[in-house]
This record gives C-alpha cells, sequence and structure tokens, in this order.
C-alpha cells in the first residue's frame, strides 16, 4: 500500500499544478435529494446505499425463503442447518494470504460452504470463485502466485497522470477478470441464489461520499445483456485505488433522467464487512420471525494487525505516506470491532484470520510475484495444519470480551 500512496500522493502534487488543463469529463452526478432512487437501468434492485438498510433486510429475509423451498425439495426436514458467512479483505497483493489460507482449508478439510460472501477490493477479486467452493481453487492460486504489475495495471505517461484521473490504467486486470468471468460463471452464481445463497461486494460512490453494496447473486441471476459487464465491473471498481486507477463511472437514472455516478475502492470507506449494524432492526420492523441456527462469520483480514515499524524520512511524501497508510491500518481494525461487535450481539460465532507478525518477507513492489508466493505459501501451511482462527480482535482478549468457543 505504502508504494502507491507514496506515487499517488507525488502526482497529485503535480495534478495543482495542471488546474488550468483540461482533463476527462463526466455525466452530471446525481442529484443528493435523488441519491437513493438511482437505479441501473435494466438492472433494479441489484444494489444498497450503506443506508438502504430496509431494502438489505428484505433481502436476507427472501433469501432464507428461497433456502427452505430449497431445502424442502432435497427432502430436508427439521431447523434449519448452521449458517456459514465468510468476509474477505482489502490489502493489494495480501491477498495471497486469503487466496493461500482458503486453499489450504480445502486441502484440511472442513472448509463449509458459505451462505454468505462479501468482499472490498482484492478481495472482492477472491468472493466470487470463494463463494463457488473448492473447484476454483486453482483460479485463485493461479492469480495471486503468478501476477506481475504489468498484469494489473499499465504507467500512464506524465501528462496523461497530470490532467487525467489516474496515476495508471487497469485495463490488463478488467482483461483478466474478462478472461476469468463468463457468462457460464455467472450462471452457477445464479443457481446458488435460488438455494439462498448471497454474494455481496463493495464499492465507494464519491459523490454521495458512501459504500455501496452490490448483490452480486442478483446480478449473475439477471439475464439482462448488461449483467456480465456489469458483473466484471463492479469487481475491476471495488479494487480500484482511488488516484492509483482510474475510477468506474456508472450510469444510472433517477426519475427517468440519466446521471452518473463515481465509484472507487470499496477499502475508501470499510476494509471489510460482514452486514450493516442496523439490518437486525430493519428486520425487526418487518415482523420477520427469527431464525433458530447455528452461524459462524469467517473474517480474513489481508493485512498485518501488529503495528509495522518503519524509520520515516524527513520528507513531504513520506511523511503524508506513512500518515495515510497508518489510517487505513487503524481503519481496519475499527472494521474488526464494528464485526466482532455485531456478532456478539447476535449471537453469532466470530473467526478471525490475519496475516501473522513472523511472517516479514521483503516487499520491493505491489503485486510482485515472490512475495505472493511466499504469502500464499505460508497461509497455505498455516491452513493445512488447522488454521489458528482468533475468537476476537486484537486487544479485546485481554479485557474478557472473546468470542464464544
Amino acid at each position: 500500500m505504502s508504494h502507491r500512496l507514496s506515487l499517488v500522493l507525488g502526482l497529485a502534487a503535480l495534478g495543482l499544478l495542471a488546474q488550468g488543463c483540461s482533463g476527462p469529463v463526466r455525466k452530471a452526478a446525481v442529484p443528493a435529494a435523488l441519491t437513493y432512487k438511482a437505479e441501473v437501468p435494466g438492472l433494479p434492485g441489484v444494489r444498497y446505499h450503506l443506508s438502504d438498510v430496509e431494502v438489505m433486510a428484505q433481502e436476507g429475509i427472501d433469501s432464507v425463503q428461497r433456502e427452505r423451498a430449497y431445502l424442502a425439495s432435497q427432502g430436508h426436514k427439521g431447523p434449519l442447518p448452521p449458517a456459514y458467512y465468510l468476509a474477505v479483505s482489502g490489502g493489494g497483493d495480501a491477498g495471497a494470504f486469503g487466496a493461500g489460507l482458503l486453499n489450504g482449508w480445502t486441502e484440511a478439510g472442513g472448509r463449509p460452504q458459505f451462505k454468505l460472501v462479501t468482499g472490498v477490493s482484492t478481495g472482492a477479486l477472491i468472493a466470487p470463485f470463494a463463494f463457488l467452493g473448492p473447484k476454483y481453487d486453482g483460479r485463485l492460486k493461479d492469480f495471486y502466485t503468478n501476477t506481475a504489475p504489468h498484469d494489473i495495471a499499465e504507467r500512464r505517461s506524465l501528462l496523461a497522470v497530470i490532467t487525467g484521473d489516474a496515476v495508471a490504467d487497469n485495463r490488463p486486470l478488467w482483461n483478466r477478470v474478462a478472461k476469468e468471468v463468463d457468462r457460464a460463471l455467472l450462471d452457477e452464481i445464479a443457481a446458488e441464489y435460488q438455494k439462498g445463497r448471497l454474494l455481496l461486494i463493495g464499492t465507494s460512490d464519491l459523490d454521495s461520499r458512501q459504500g455501496v453494496i452490490w448483490n452480486m447473486t442478483k446480478i449473475a441471476s439477471s439475464q439482462d445483456p448488461r449483467a456480465l459487464d456489469l458483473f466484471r465491473t463492479i469487481m475491476v471498481t471495488s479494487a480500484a485505488i482511488p488516484g492509483a486507477f482510474p475510477p468506474t463511472l456508472i450510469d444510472v437514472e433517477a426519475d427517468g433522467k440519466p446521471y452518473q455516478e463515481m465509484h472507487v475502492d470499496g477499502g475508501a470507506v470499510a476494509q471489510v464487512f460482514l452486514y450493516p449494524p442496523t439490518i437486525r432492526q430493519a428486520s425487526a420492523t418487518r415482523k420477520a420471525a427469527p431464525v433458530e441456527r447455528e452461524r459462524r462469520a469467517y473474517i480474513i483480514r489481508n493485512a498485518r494487525l501488529d503495528p509495522e515499524w518503519a524509520e520515516v524520512e524527513r520528507r513531504t511524501l513520506n511523511i503524508s505516506g506513512r500518515a495515510i497508510s497508518s489510517l487505513i491500518n487503524s481503519q481496519g481494525i475499527g472494521d474488526l470491532y464494528r464485526i466482532y461487535s455485531m456478532t456478539q450481539r447476535d449471537g453469532v460465532d466470530f473467526n478471525l484470520a490475519f496475516i501473522p507478525r513472523e511472517f516479514d518477507e521483503p516487499h520491493p513492489r505491489e503485486f510482485d510475484t515472490e512475495y505472493m508466493r511466499k504469502l500464499y505459501a505460508h497461509a497455505h501451511g498455516l491452513a493445512v495444519k488447522g488454521y489458528p482462527w482468533q475468537k476476537a480482535p486484537p486487544g479485546l482478549k485481554a479485557t474478557g470480551l472473546v468470542g464464544k468457543k
């Protein structure tokens, strides 16, 4: 993260010199009063702003109804089986940790089928394949052990950087996603949606300064010809670091008029998410009967959580970059506290994985192939032996606030 931050900050300074130059343009943004009315043409109801808890609560209720119907069709009787949730965080090339952990979990045995999978940033690139299960472990391994910087982005010229909207073009990443995600994969995801399972990916709407949760299972279930392109777009957008990669302009309609929303990396709002804190109250207002079942949440934080010491040079970019990376790290830990608090309130078993302190390999650049291979192998080895999931975020164990065993 620090490598990209330094580059972005440096070129941001140059951008100040180019304010009088013409740059990329966009259609009108959605007016504030119409934020919650805006819909993707042909694909209504496929995403929610974080304030749309009533709509998300109904989706959760509907998913349980679909699950009950599917289980009944398979001859299942009695209470619902345990529900397993998986949340995969951002972290750039540290996504190799999550990929290695999931694949090692498969080899160790006992990896469950997740009712809910969420992803942000690099987690958004992992989430669809984690959702579909071990069948796609090979694709995760290939991406996080055979990818190099040129497979992710192309550097733009200095002039393009100064007058444009990003340091690099992430077209190579788009091409890779387009190769892996086709209509057949969407059909597989759509089939799971009918069984009551959910796949959600987060992006950040810069205009409204809100997180947006995209129901990827619902997008996959649509037969609209634009569904495949939107699915790929959301995956790439969720991993589009502001300033480093261009934002995505998403065409929407509100009150019959066309607008554009500007979306970037979901990590600009949250490094990881499970579900909105207020969704429980929203479900109660809809008078939905409580669902009695065992629930377990697995959170993969693709980052270290201990402070990483580094001598900072007395230079503007070094100081700014270090401060921002510290902010991102603190935000990620805060997200874990929030999720932990929700799970304890809602009776969900909490399980956390993160890059351990002992992994301290050189990291010369982002998406360095050797670094990712070593991180993948380290996580894979831990999982094969039986990963020691933490029952609380760092700092809470000493207070006695420990999740259920």
